[in-house]
């Protein structure tokens, strides 16, 4: 049964015929997808191959050389950025912070915007209570008066998110949320993000990696980079597979997928013919 065109979700980004130049080097080569409201994409592809400039784009700090880029319905060039950055929750696990803050503080920054506290401002009760919620939802509760140098890096990436959630956008972008976690950090991380569709239905998401393992279940569609083009993109299940993912890595790997988790492992190369 087909669905409607007023029962398909609302498009949250819309990348056209994007390309990218830097320098004189040819950066994207006409990178198009589209992310509806409440649908989790990846971003996959090996190092260099375009993901974080598309990100970029994705977050609206980025402008594309040629093609369209439309975040939240707004096409970059014809809005003003700061009110839509506004919209659109990032966690990046290189967060600048250099002050002690506590896990709250950190939360609530999300309110503004920024690394640190504006000067003089001060998070009403409504806002407060917000972020007690937040990092309640994200097993974090115990921990709210605990400093940021004192945190794992699981708890870091934890609290991240509910930074970004606290704003309430309508886009989160996760770029490598993974990095620098042990397996059980990492697990208890996905975790929370497939909780996170439960709790907010109607966020969409992109989630930046190049490892398959860091997927999440809640995963719903990808796109696969390599040398600043698309591969494929689609639905997850049909998008990463082992032929897609082995062109992308330009490398033989086989794709295997258990209780909506992905792994990947290095196939092997055909000998050449005779």
């Amino acid at each position: 049964m087909s669905l409607s065109s007023a029962d398909v979700p609302a498009p949250v980004l819309e990348l056209k015929d994007v390309t990218y130049r830097r320098a004189e080097k040819q950066i994207l080569h006409g990178v198009s997808f589209t992310v509806r409201a409440g649908e989790h994409w990846a971003l996959l592809g090996p190092n260099g191959a375009g993901k974080s400039t598309v990100l970029s784009f994705c977050g609206a700090v980025t402008f594309p050389t040629s093609g369209t880029v439309c975040v939240l319905g707004e096409q970059l060039g014809k809005v003003e950025l700061a009110a839509l950055r506004r919209k659109i929750g990032h966690v990046n696990p290189r967060h600048p912070l250099r002050t002690p803050r506590t896990i709250r503080e950190v939360v609530l920054s999300g309110i503004t915007g920024t690394v640190e506290w504006p000067l003089r401002w001060k998070p009403t009760p409504d806002e407060e209570a917000r972020a007690a919620g937040l990092i309640g939802t994200l097993g974090l509760g115990a921990k709210a008066d605990a400093r940021w140098p004192s945190l794992s890096q699981g708890e870091r990436g934890r609290t991240l998110i509910a930074r970004a959630l606290i704003a309430e956008p309508r886009l989160l972008l996760l770029d490598e949320p993974s990095s620098g976690l042990d397996v059980a950090a990492r697990e208890q991380l996905l975790e929370t993000l497939d909780l996170l569709d439960a709790e907010y239905p109607g966020i969409a998401s992109v989630l930046v990696t190049h490892h398959l393992e860091e997927l999440p279940v809640t995963t719903t569609h990808a796109v696969l980079l390599a040398d600043g083009q698309v591969v494929a993109s689609g639905p997850a299940g049909e998008t990463v597979t082992t032929q897609n993912v082995t062109t992308a890595f330009d490398h033989p790997i086989t794709v295997t997928r258990e209780d909506g988790r992905w792994a990947a492992r290095a196939g092997r190369k055909q000998p050449p013919l005779r």
